[in-house]
């Protein structure tokens, strides 16, 4: 059974939407400017630009990494958070049919230079103005100082170090084909998988996105998703900038900016992960807030699942619907989403997007009869081009005629929303971001006091966290909080265990495999 794009698509003409994207995403800037060139684009506390102003500096941006070498074809990794810099980067990147390859700041030196090494980029700029983070990483890798804008337009100081010896991939005029961004999400077996998005994969979700949305010149989008994740990139940045939207751009998450910014900056579409919307929702309980959005149109949540107690307390305290929706990285990454004029009161993660098909398929690979339990095949213009330097794993994952098998468990409901209902991988999802507990017991089985470890994920209110369980070696004084420690060095943040508990022995089978089972009836 393949369901259909569903009950709305026949509003949309895919083919004709397709035939009118522009054909490379920094477009966006240009086109924006030459409809209205005076309003506000961005917003970084306080540093803004026009629309005018960021098609210039783009260019400009452009000149500049051209002129350290950047050819179309090369990959320009982007260390940085939320910022005016790390936009203008990206814009101007793609401006050169270069790849940008939006990385976190806040990974962990390790984790940057695995994704240095299998990227090789041409050129790594650094958004240190904005990012302290990346301003270590700038000054662990000897950046030097790029020059400043001579337009007189403040976008924030970058640094740069090169490499002389990067090959430039092949470029395709076709939009579709032409790789724009590369984004890293780390594999099961803790490598890490580069997932190459066209042009048109990017384009045609900001547009689609949008457009559901309903998004106009008249919203501000508060944008603290970071544009590193795919979420982020495509439906809150380029989304909103390519509907006209203004973008308040914030480089992490705290719960009173959030709130000052829905207060105060005429914010008008917030979009987040469960676990931000819950923090929120404490923060105001704690500090005795009232609520206050007087332009608030209307919240998603996205990234990971949504609880339904969560859900119905995030919409008594906003007054607004809390949308939901379901992708990854490898879709570009919306597969599907709640309706603004069909407002559900369940966690569905609503109706499959315009443009974009599904199958359910049991393990035997039969289809699953409607409203059964299968893993969830996805197809359309938002699927990736595949895993860069990565062929078999592409080949096992993009079937030869389109399907991206999600390795999501899902069903079609009888009115045709989706419901995901697990997931087939140990996938942890910790405030929107993947953690493969392969790559968290790496890192704990690499200690000298440590036999072996395992990692589950574990539900905490309106997010999921890392539980580490180790077996340590006879005689070993090595405390919980001392192997957090060890975690902390190594990992990012989020990947770090929330706890880590002792056990004299791991439960294995046999044949000596983990039971991990056995572990999550402990928690």
């Amino acid at each position: 059974m393949t369901a259909s794009t569903a009950p709305h698509s026949h509003a949309f003409d895919i083919p004709a939407l397709l035939a009118a994207l522009p054909a490379r995403i920094a477009d966006i800037p240009a086109l924006a400017a030459a409809r209205d060139p005076h309003r506000v684009s961005l917003i970084e506390d306080a540093r803004q630009l026009t629309r005018q102003q960021l098609a210039d500096a783009v260019d400009e941006t452009a000149a500049q990494l051209s002129e350290l070498g950047v050819r179309a074809g090369d990959r320009v990794m982007i260390v940085a958070e939320n910022s005016i810099v790390q936009v203008v980067l990206l814009f101007a990147t793609a401006k050169l049919d270069a790849w940008a390859l939006v990385s976190n700041a806040r990974l962990s030196a390790a984790e940057l230079d695995a994704i240095r090494a299998h990227a090789a980029p041409r050129v790594i700029a650094y958004a240190v103005d904005a990012s302290p983070d990346a301003r270590d990483h700038a000054q662990r890798h000897d950046a030097r100082a790029a020059p400043a804008s001579t337009a007189a337009i403040d976008i924030g100081a970058w640094s740069f170090v090169t490499d002389a010896n990067a090959h430039a991939e092949p470029v395709e005029a076709a939009s579709e084909k032409q790789c724009a961004a590369l984004i890293y999400t780390t594999g099961t077996t803790g490598a890490p998988k580069g997932v190459m998005l066209s042009h048109r994969n990017l384009m045609f979700i900001a547009t689609i996105s949008s457009t559901l949305r309903r998004v106009g010149p008249d919203d501000v989008v508060y944008a603290v998703l970071p544009i590193s994740h795919v979420y982020g990139l495509a439906s809150v940045c380029l989304g909103s900038l390519h509907a006209g939207a203004t973008l308040r751009l914030a480089s992490r998450f705290a719960p009173e900016a959030v709130r000052h910014a829905l207060a105060h900056e005429n914010v008008s579409i917030f979009q987040g992960v469960p676990a931000m919307h819950a923090k929120l929702l404490e923060h105001l309980q704690t500090h005795g807030h009232a609520w206050s959005a007087p332009r608030l149109r209307f919240a998603y949540s996205g990234g990971s699942p949504l609880d339904a107690a969560l859900k119905a307390r995030v919409e008594s305290v906003y007054g607004v619907t809390l949308h939901n929706g379901y992708g990854m990285t490898e879709s570009s990454p919306t597969v599907s989403q709640t309706m603004l004029d069909a407002p559900r009161a369940d966690v569905s993660v609503g109706q499959v997007i315009p443009g974009v098909e599904v199958r359910f398929v049991m393990l035997d690979g039969v289809e699953a009869a409607r409203g059964e339990i299968g893993e969830l095949w996805v197809r359309g213009p938002n699927v990736m081009l595949g895993y860069y330097r990565n062929p078999e794993q592409t080949r096992a994952t993009v079937t030869e005629d389109g399907w991206l098998k999600t390795g999501d468990l899902a069903r079609e409901e009888a009115d045709g929303t989706l419901s995901i209902v697990g997931r087939s991988k140990e996938l942890i999802i910790r405030s929107g971001f993947n953690v493969y507990p392969a790559e968290v017991e790496h890192v704990l089985n690499a200690h000298p006091d440590v036999v072996q470890s395992a990692v589950i994920g574990r539900a905490v209110e309106g997010n999921e966290e890392v539980l580490a369980f180790v077996e340590l070696v006879a005689g070993a004084t090595v405390t919980p909080a001392e192997l957090i420690e060890w975690c902390g060095a190594r990992l990012a943040p989020y990947k770090r265990p929330a706890e880590v508990r002792v056990l004299a022995a791991l439960p294995a089978a046999s044949t000596g495999k983990i039971l991990k089972h056995r572990l999550r009836e402990m928690t």
